[in-house]
């Protein structure tokens, strides 16, 4: 088993692979076979699978479909000790392979920090049988064995943890700031949380000197920005006794930090040819958060929106969008895409159901009011929490399932009780003393 030796890697609800928090994807080969020599304690026999290639790791998962509950593998660039260099990739007869050397603790597993004593090399190989641009893999192979991103992780979480430490050791009485000035009770708080915000204003402004700078920085900006988002969430749970003003101002930071942006968008030029594909596992794990607050359902125009702006620059079009959301059908993602007979497009979540849309509609159109007057698009939207346009598919959805009528007038629709199914077919003067017909011959009658 090759999980028996190499490190497991998470998979998100898409089937694609879960990150770290610095962690960037580069490049994306399909019908990769990933094996290693003949070990005593050390067997690695992976066949066709997707090889993903990160700032940090060389990531293999399993085929399409994805079965539930499984987990790719991957080797940590940190463990490579050598990659075996070729003039070329390309060969006319036998399928391009790219071998590297990895090193082995004596448990048989991949020494992922390369400080086990006793471990050896294990040569590795990739026998890649796809279409895909193999040079360009390779090359960005060696780009990021050599640049190294996983030590300077470990040198700012290192330096973050100094920096913390210093401040819990001068949390106390005998505390000191950067000016060697003593931190004492509230007024050292006070200094302290002015000393970090000079520094959050200072790289803010470095960032955005010009283009360059804020491209440098990007990855910073947005796990500062994830940062502040987490002090507001931890703010406002312990703040109990604020205003609204203030609460509503809080949910705007923190609807603004959450789209601060994805910090490794799939791109043509990472993914090639399995862009559309990885687009779409992407598109399915971004959509969970925005569904969770609009109900289970957001119009696809709303996404494509948020989803731009979490990308950046990378921008994608309309099409890609639309191609990425039909995709769907052929993974197993908690998500789908919707077409309403009036042609509007949302994306909703699997396990949403109309029924419980509908319960609402009907306690809405039902109240004594509402049975005289009927409903609007306006108001059902402000009884479901979402969008008129919306509120008006659903009213229309229950219109088609005989639970509404529907009122055509200059000032536009109004939606009311169906009270048809209640009239007895057979003397149509009966009216009953129970339901909603009687209700509404009751208001009717008083009005």
């Amino acid at each position: 088993m090759a999980g028996d030796h190499l490190p497991l890697a998470e998979l998100t609800s898409s089937g694609r692979p879960v990150l770290l928090p610095s962690e960037i994807e580069c490049s994306f080969l399909s019908n990769v076979e990933l094996e290693s020599e003949n070990s005593a304690n050390f067997s690695v026999r992976l066949k066709s699978g997707l090889l993903i290639l990160t700032t940090h790791r060389l990531i293999w998962l399993p085929p399409n479909p994805v079965p539930p509950g499984s987990k790719g593998c991957y080797v940590p660039l940190a463990a490579v000790s050598h990659i075996v260099s070729k003039k070329s990739m390309k060969s006319m007869f036998a399928s391009p392979r790219l071998s590297f050397q990895v090193s082995v603790g004596p448990d048989g597993r991949v020494d992922t920090k390369s400080l086990v004593r006793g471990s050896r090399s294990i040569v590795m190989t990739a026998v890649m049988r796809g279409k895909g641009d193999v040079d360009s893999f390779v090359a960005k192979f060696w780009e990021n064995w050599r640049g190294r991103a996983w030590e300077r992780d470990n040198e700012e979480l290192g330096s973050s943890s100094s920096v913390k430490s210093g401040h819990e050791s001068g949390s106390g009485s005998g505390g000191f700031d950067s000016t060697g000035m003593r931190m004492v009770g509230v007024a050292g708080i006070l200094r302290r949380e002015q000393e970090i915000w000079e520094s959050t204003d200072k790289s803010l402004h470095d960032a955005f000197q010009d283009l360059n700078a804020l491209m440098s920085k990007a990855k910073e900006m947005v796990m500062l920005a994830e940062k502040m988002r987490l002090k507001l969430l931890s703010g406002s749970s312990q703040a109990g006794a604020a205003n609204n003003e203030e609460m509503g101002s809080k949910e705007e930071m923190q609807d603004w930090l959450l789209s601060v942006g994805i910090i490794s968008p799939v791109t043509k030029e990472s993914a090639g040819a399995l862009y559309h594909q990885q687009l779409s596992r992407q598109l399915a794990d971004f959509v969970k958060f925005p569904l969770e607050r609009s109900g289970g359902m957001i119009n696809l125009i709303d996404i494509y929106c948020l989803f731009n702006r979490a990308r950046g620059t990378e921008l994608i079009s309309p099409e890609d969008l639309l191609r990425a959301c039909s995709l769907w059908d052929k993974f197993d993602v908690p998500v789908m895409l919707r077409k309403f007979d009036s042609g509007v497009m949302v994306i909703q979540n699997k396990s949403y159901r109309d029924e419980e849309v509908f319960a609402r509609i009907k306690t809405l159109v039902t109240k004594p009011d509402t049975l005289r007057m009927g409903i609007s698009a306006s108001d059902a939207a402000l009884t479901l929490g979402i969008a008129p346009a919306m509120a008006k598919e659903h009213l229309l959805t229950a219109e088609s399932q005989g639970l509404l009528c529907r009122d055509v007038s200059p000032d536009g629709f109004r939606f009311y009780v169906n009270l048809f199914p209640e009239i007895i077919s057979d003397d149509l003067y009966v009216v009953q003393h129970h339901g909603v017909y009687a209700m509404w011959n009751t208001i009717v009658s008083s009005a």
